[in-house]
């Protein structure tokens, strides 16, 4: 099979493409035979750190048809379009392949109405605002703030909130991003380059606040966040910008009370959060309420651009065209 690897940490140079064995599925295992392979900043961040195996094989998210499966798994899988998650979490080989083995239930089925690229986008995007919106309870009638609105996770957090029938806000930095959030559900949106998001928000809520905040650069908003948050509000952070490792610094303080700060990370989210996402945003795709927000598309030789693309904060999931 043609397959991106690298055998070193490193940039996007460290990335080969060229031939391997076709891999088998063992027990509890499904062969994916993929048809695109969705990029994420967490892919790069994971090839820029200490390498977990000889050889790996890039990329979290996918899709693609199950060709073959493993003791215990059931021959009807065979044939089925599939959306995969965690493709390379703990496993060497992911979704940058023409095929991946992987888990069984990493491979979900993809509703009638998906394309494969749609299903591409899904993994750590879609589940990870999955949690951010709903973490700490329903959020019918509630506010909620999205941060960087025309990115992958924030455009879903958009759409679930407003399917949630939540009052949704969201900062952007340009006119195209306004609208790209605006086209995901947005009720109001603030363009953090030109104007004061705090007034702007305590404007808009009356002062009162919003209830909820799903953030995706937690040091560089926090200022913003902590006058910005309603009494008994709740941060969802799943992301603390390029390079940034460390929260902000003592006073740790918010203009209101009783103020809950939760991180998240899809990878280690529990097992019953991934199952209620990942039910959820099937039923979402099937009624047609849930959308997808598509980046460039790249050929598998073109695994280093693409990821570059990513890193440079392309708009929409960058993905790999690996089969028909």
């Amino acid at each position: 099979m043609r397959a991106v690897w690298y055998e070193e940490s490193g940039d996007a140079g460290v990335l080969q493409v060229g031939e391997m064995p076709d891999p088998e599925p063992g027990p509890g295992e499904v062969r994916v035979r993929v048809i695109a392979s969705g990029i994420n900043p967490s892919d790069w961040k994971m090839r820029a750190r200490a390498m977990r195996f000889p050889r790996i094989i890039p990329n979290q998210d996918g899709s693609g048809v199950i060709d073959g499966v493993g003791a215990g798994v059931p021959t009807s899988r065979i044939g089925e379009r599939v959306w995969l998650y965690e493709s390379n979490f703990g496993i060497a080989y992911g979704s940058a392949a023409e095929y991946t083995v992987q888990p069984a239930n990493h491979a979900v089925p993809l509703p009638d109405n998906a394309s494969f690229a749609d299903g591409a986008c899904l993994g750590v995007p879609a589940m990870t605002a999955h949690r951010s919106v709903f973490a700490d309870g329903p959020v019918t009638d509630k506010t909620v703030l999205v941060t960087g609105g025309a990115g992958a996770v924030a455009n879903y957090a958009i759409q679930m909130a407003k399917i949630g029938r939540a009052r949704v806000f969201s900062t952007v930095s340009s006119d195209e991003k306004a609208t790209i959030a605006r086209d995901a559900g947005a009720d109001e949106t603030v363009n953090y380059r030109t104007e004061d998001v705090t007034a702007r928000i305590n404007e808009l809520t009356g002062d009162r606040g919003v209830d909820r905040i799903v953030e995706v650069q937690f040091p560089a908003n926090f200022e913003v966040s902590r006058k910005s948050i309603a009494d008994n509000g709740a941060m969802a952070v799943y992301g603390f910008g390029d390079g940034a490792t460390e929260t902000p610094g003592v006073p740790f303080r918010f203009r209101r009370s009783n103020i809950n700060v939760r991180f998240v990370m899809v990878y280690t989210m529990p097992e019953e959060a991934k199952r209620a996402a990942i039910e959820h945003i099937n039923q979402w795709i099937t009624n047609g309420t849930l959308t997808h927000l598509h980046g460039p598309h790249f050929p598998l030789e073109g695994a280093a651009e693409a990821t570059r693309a990513v890193e440079s904060h392309a708009i929409g999931t960058v993905m790999l065209d690996v089969g028909t």
